[in-house]
């Protein structure tokens, strides 16, 4: 694998490929638990570009610090009843969403 993208470069080509999709959408990744809950307060393309450079202690210290994991059950449900609107972006086979709903975006 080359390394001659840089890390700019490659939040760059993350920032294209990061949507927002609706919670239902998701349902199948959910259910064989390749969806990644990404707190609100990170940015979705640092994280995503850490798990591209496969950057365990970032993401064991992120984890540890409850900013990322799994998606709680209760938490899935309230996605699900509301069929949530959430930014995502695909690290296949991984799926990082980030529910920004309660930021005032410009």
């Amino acid at each position: 694998m080359s390394s001659s993208s840089s890390p700019d470069e490659l939040k760059s080509k993350l920032n294209l490929e990061t949507s927002r999709i609706r919670w239902h959408e998701l349902q199948t990744y959910f259910a064989r638990g390749q969806v990644v809950r990404v707190a609100s307060d990170l940015d979705l393309l640092d994280v995503a570009a850490e798990l591209a450079a496969d950057n365990k202690i970032q993401f064991e210290q992120w984890m540890l610090a409850g900013k990322v994991g799994d998606i709680p059950p209760e938490l899935a449900q309230a996605w699900y009843d509301q069929n949530a609107e959430l930014w995502a972006v695909v690290i296949a086979p991984w799926v990082l969403v980030q529910d920004r709903s309660d930021q005032k975006l410009h």
